[in-house]
């Protein structure tokens, strides 16, 4: 893929390659495989003017997004920095968090309303800000290496990157008990909750780039791509595995079904099973933040009927509290400066945690008609 490269030298690498027909195709990756791509603001703020400029370029007849390397699309935001702003502005205000959430989340919006194809290639490892590039496109593949989730309870935050949106639209209630246990899951899973769109394994990536680059782009390109991505698909199936999510709905529903939150963690903690995957996830939330437990829930109901752009704000509020409570920078510093797996959270127990220090979360930082997102 190297028709006409515009920057190798970037966090983000973009290309244009040429359909036989005398079109283009705009292909970005990013490019930071030994970081398992995680997404930092220079990524960010290289992609949402190349993306607008392709959105308008007439040429262009679809957009592509991947990761560089074959063991990540995207392990998430770049946080290190996160904390860093943090350690440097306790209490607040976080003048790069502010910065980084904002950007982060006007891109993520971007590709949710893209008006052309947007085509996802999500191999390996999909995770927190990786989630919500993928989560907005119009075609989303993922490949047999798929491992997919929203960690965040482990950080003492919340599913944030739109995730208030797409979690509340899984079926029953798994959105509510993947963003309490940052379960991962397959791509199996991630086609039966609507996170993804289409199976295809990845040694099957550059055979779909020929098909996109020969087509016919006359005619409609959403039909276009559509139909090159099941022919790829129909070629894959036998390889999907088993989806753990599907498998264990029934149980899921009744795990998540509570009147306040203590029970709801007591029940999916407590549960029985001789199951790898349902033990994993239990132990996750078990060990996780319980202002985040909190914070999950309560975000969740408050964001059940908004708006995609109404949910971007709200997140984006939540977000930069989150950023001068302390809790998202222990949880970074136990798991990944320090590395003691010992976090020293603001409640040890669910039960504890005092309504006045969650209602501060959700205080507004900006005046009505100010907020930084309102253009959306």
């Amino acid at each position: 893929m190297s028709d006409n490269t515009l920057n190798s030298a970037s966090p983000v690498i973009f290309e244009e390659l040429a359909t036989q027909d005398g079109h283009l195709i705009g292909v970005a990756t990013l490019n930071a495989p030994k970081a398992l791509n995680a997404l930092s603001l220079e990524m960010i703020e290289a992609m949402y003017p190349q993306f607008l400029a392709w959105q308008d370029n007439e040429q262009i007849k679809a957009v592509w997004l991947q990761g560089a390397g074959d063991k990540a699309f995207c392990a998430g935001g770049d946080i290190v920095q996160l904390y860093n702003s943090m350690v440097e502005h306790p209490g607040g205000p976080n003048p790069y968090a502010e910065k980084f959430f904002t950007d982060e989340y006007r891109l993520d919006h971007l590709i949710h309303t893209y008006s052309k194809p947007f085509i996802l290639w999500g191999n390996g490892i999909v995770m927190g800000g990786g989630l919500g590039l993928m989560a907005g496109a119009r075609h989303r593949v993922v490949t047999e290496s798929a491992r997919i989730a929203m960690p965040e309870i482990t950080i003492g935050l919340y599913p944030d990157v739109g995730g208030s949106y797409f979690l509340n639209r899984m079926p029953g209630r798994t959105g509510l008990f993947l963003g309490l246990t940052g379960a991962n899951i397959n791509a199996a899973d991630a086609l039966f909750v609507g996170l993804g769109d289409r199976f295809v394994t990845h040694d099957r990536r550059e055979a779909t780039f020929d098909a996109l680059k020969a087509a016919d782009w006359s005619v409609d390109a959403e039909t276009v791509v559509n139909q090159i991505l099941r022919q790829q698909e129909s070629q894959s199936l036998e390889s999907l595995p088993a989806s753990p999510v599907r498998e264990h709905f029934d149980l899921i529903q009744q795990l998540t079904d509570a009147d306040d939150v203590a029970t709801l963690v007591a029940q999916i903690t407590e549960v029985k099973t001789g199951d790898k995957w349902l033990s994993r996830a239990a132990s996750t939330l078990a060990a996780g933040s319980p202002t985040a437990m909190h914070l999950i829930v309560r975000q969740l109901q408050a964001t059940r009927q908004m708006s995609l752009a109404e949910v971007f704000r709200c997140e984006l509020n939540l977000s930069v509290q989150a950023a001068c409570k302390g809790e998202f920078a222990e949880g970074i510093r136990a798991l990944l400066i320090d590395k003691d797996r010992e976090p020293k959270w603001h409640s040890s127990d669910v039960a504890e945690v005092e309504a006045e220090w969650l209602d501060s979360f959700f205080e507004p930082l900006w005046p009505e008609g100010q907020h930084p997102l309102n253009d959306l």
